[in-house]
């Protein structure tokens, strides 16, 4: 019972503190999810990602003043660009970047803080919605992610695959709400990652200006 009392207690604050901009100075990794396939990424005031026939994650925890985010805004500019891919097809959905949004429910989440990413993708609790600029799906549209356990992951095309710069602006309680359904627990990680692994192409794209509110 003291666990739940302080987890409520800890999402209620971070519901109330004042979220912004996410830095992409530090606090970021690099999760390969191949052995041999790694992208290349630099960190400053702008993301910035090469994938050559690779696909990796670049990663962060959330800080718990930002956990009850319920929206995010970004800009994102791709100057290479993969083919055009079906996003629901397992080995053959590559994209040129995507964004992660990673939550638990609040009754867990000071007990994940330290975490690493691939123990939280491999928990049943846990849900991702990843927006991708890339492939030829219907914008806007939920995807169940054809990775990881069935139900736990989407992914939400906002741009097909192409080149140039945009900005973005989404509801993470509403999206959340349509994906899974029920309300979103406590946002603990970000991610970011480039995918030209099965399309052998090379990606060149930049993430910047990214807030949480």
């Amino acid at each position: 019972m003291r666990i739940l009392i302080s987890a409520a207690l800890a999402l209620a604050t971070a519901t109330t503190a004042m979220a912004g901009p996410v830095s992409f100075s530090s606090g970021w990794k690099e999760q390969k999810l191949s052995l041999f396939s790694s992208n290349d990424y630099s960190f400053g005031n702008t993301l910035s990602m090469t994938s050559n026939g690779s696909v990796s994650i670049a990663w962060t925890r959330v800080s718990q003043g930002d956990w009850g985010a319920d929206g995010a805004s970004w800009n994102w500019s791709v100057s290479q660009s993969v083919p055009a891919t079906d996003l629901s097809r397992k080995g053959g959905d590559d994209r040129n970047i995507s964004v992660y949004f990673v939550f638990v429910p609040a009754s867990v989440a000071p007990s994940l803080q330290g975490a690493g990413i691939r123990s939280l993708l491999g928990r049943d609790d846990v849900r991702v919605m990843q927006y991708a600029w890339g492939g030829n799906n219907a914008k806007g549209a939920p995807i169940a992610s054809p990775y990881g356990k069935r139900g736990t992951g989407v992914t939400i095309p906002l741009r097909n695959a192409g080149t140039g710069s945009a900005s973005e602006s989404v509801n993470l309680a509403r999206d959340y709400a349509r994906a899974f359904g029920g309300e979103k627990g406590a946002l603990i990680g970000l991610a970011v990652s480039g995918d030209s692994d099965d399309t052998n192409s090379v990606i060149q794209a930049t993430v910047s200006n990214l807030n949480l509110r």
